[in-house]
């Protein structure tokens, strides 16, 4: 994190730098002086970061933050099969049990964001997907979608996953528990799902699901998983299991506000059979994020520009930008990050980062923490 020196350090740089930036875009686009205020957010997660880990590192982000300008948080709550508090359907993040319980990073991002007039909105990070080698795989193998050749194993990011079927009662019954369990723990302004709220297209060849279609549509599934009608079946299961979601929230008189984070229209429907379009439409979700990882300027402009976005924003839906700020070794420089907002803002969309450490925390790159603690300040007080 930033010492004190390290803030005024470049200070000059920053803003001239963003000043130009700024300058030499919006002014070519004739962009009124006065926009209306948009969401400005970042996700948090526990990994690689060691963020939940420290309550002192954890207040002091929460200053940065709001010194910053931005408005909405999303915690990352559910990760790689674990909680990040004690659970009646999960076991705890590793990490976390070693360092303390009594942190409760996600209690204390709420209170602590909140404090600073920022939204929280926890992060359902792995939706359906567990790792291969989870507890719950192993108690539970009726539960889990595989392929037609039996194989449940996708590899995501270099790991062994697998996904839970949104088909199954039992299944339903946990994550719809699990999300309750959270939202009651603390005060929340919501939930977000991302592209992990899924049935990956390859998956659905179990016994459970090849038994439910049949007895839904009198044959079994066909060879070809990309088959639009058995697509649209699938589809119709997740769908069923977001509604049910919503119906709980509102029996337990929970904030029913869902945001849900997925990719582009396209990419989402024909590999994850999320239709949020249709999502849309039906009022299932309130609040679109949609990710735009786009390494070029061209193509991110051109996935801002996808139909079903357009359409989105004509229902009045609030959306919302994903760009990558840094991760691993990729970190995207100031005056990029500086468009891609420009380009978004512009045609009436927030933004959110992904994700904090690639802010000004480990993930900031060549340009260094205190030239871009700078920059964001400047492009939060610009927004």
């Amino acid at each position: 994190m930033l010492s004190p020196r390290t803030f005024r350090r470049s200070s000059a740089g920053a803003i001239a730098a963003m000043a130009m930036v700024m300058t030499t875009t919006g002014a070519q686009a004739g962009l009124p002086s006065v926009q209306p205020k948009r969401t400005l957010g970042v996700w948090l997660t526990n990994s690689p970061s060691p963020l939940y880990y420290d309550r002192t590192r954890l207040l002091k982000a929460m200053d940065e933050l709001q010194q910053a300008g931005f408005t909405a948080l999303y915690p990352n709550v559910w990760s790689r099969g674990t909680t990040f508090h004690r659970s009646r359907f999960a076991p705890v993040e590793p990490a976390l049990r070693k360092a303390g319980l009594n942190l409760d990073p996600i209690c204390t991002i709420s209170k602590e964001g909140r404090k600073r007039g920022m939204k929280v909105i926890p992060w359902f990070e792995y939706g359906l997907m567990e790792p291969a080698s989870a507890a719950v795989v192993a108690q539970h193998p009726e539960w889990v979608l595989t392929r037609r050749n039996g194989n449940p194993v996708m590899t995501m990011h270099g790991k062994e996953m697998v996904w839970l079927n949104p088909a199954h009662p039992e299944v339903r019954e946990r994550f719809i528990g699990l999300v309750v369990e959270v939202m009651k723990r603390c005060k929340m302004d919501g939930l977000q799902l991302d592209d992990h709220f899924a049935w990956p297209v390859e998956l659905g060849y179990d016994s459970y699901t090849s038994a439910l279609y049949q007895q839904d549509t009198g044959v079994r599934p066909p060879k070809d998983h990309t088959n639009r009608y058995w697509m649209a079946w699938r589809r119709r299961q997740l769908t069923g299991l977001l509604r049910e979601l919503r119906q709980r929230l509102d029996d337990e008189s929970l904030p029913q506000r869902i945001s849900l984070s997925p990719g582009p229209f396209r990419f989402a429907y024909n590999h994850w059979l999320q239709d949020w379009e249709l999502w849309a439409v039906g009022e299932l979700i309130d609040d679109l994020v949609v990710q735009n990882y786009a390494y070029s300027l061209k193509g991110f402009a051109k996935d801002l520009n996808q139909p079903a976005l357009r359409k989105a924003r004509q229902w009045g839906m609030p959306v919302q930008i994903g760009i990558l700020a840094g991760f691993g070794k990729r970190t995207t420089p100031i005056p990029v990050l500086a468009e891609k907002q420009r380009l978004s803002n512009q045609q009436g969309y927030g933004v959110i980062y992904f994700y904090w450490e690639g802010l000004w925390g480990k993930y900031s790159g060549k340009e260094g923490p205190a030239f871009r603690f700078d920059a964001f300040q400047s492009l939060g007080a610009q927004d």
